[in-house]
């Protein structure tokens, strides 16, 4: 279970990035070209929040089935140990949360520029959060098991 679970969420990353570059891309042209607010842009964006709450569950199965979270009085001295019992859980959560909160607010928009606005802001802060939670990762010898 541990082997499915770790190697679905490892790959689904691609599919997660891949769609919150597509969407960033497309709001940043749509906002700075003063280009429409497609039903394409929308369900790109939609689809980019759905890949991403299919990771957190996913994710979250893995949280409790892995090796690497232990809950224990060193838990917080052991950098491994801290990193993946709580440091990236709480960093992806945030960034969901992110563009989650984006999306919303793109649907709630009133103008083209505005749904475009929002989802350009949101996304790229997900993506930093992202990228600060994996700057601050060591890779570990662990992982390969």
């Amino acid at each position: 279970m541990y082997t499915f679970l770790f190697y679905f969420h490892s790959g689904l990353r691609f599919v997660v990035l891949l769609l919150l570059l597509l969407s960033i891309i497309q709001s940043l042209t749509g906002w700075l070209g003063n280009k429409p607010y497609t039903e394409s842009n929308r369900k790109g964006n939609m689809f980019t929040m759905i890949s991403m709450h299919v990771q957190l569950l996913v994710g979250l199965a893995l949280y409790f089935v892995s090796p690497l979270v232990q809950f224990g009085a060193n838990t917080m001295k052991q950098a491994d140990t801290r990193y993946w019992t709580v440091e990236h859980i709480t960093m992806m959560i945030a960034a969901i949360a992110i563009v989650t909160i984006g999306h919303s607010r793109s649907k709630k928009a009133a103008t083209a520029q505005a749904k475009h606005k929002n989802i350009a802001i949101f996304y790229v802060l997900a993506v930093l959060v992202i990228v600060a939670a994996l700057a601050g990762h060591r890779p570990l010898l662990a992982m390969s098991r």
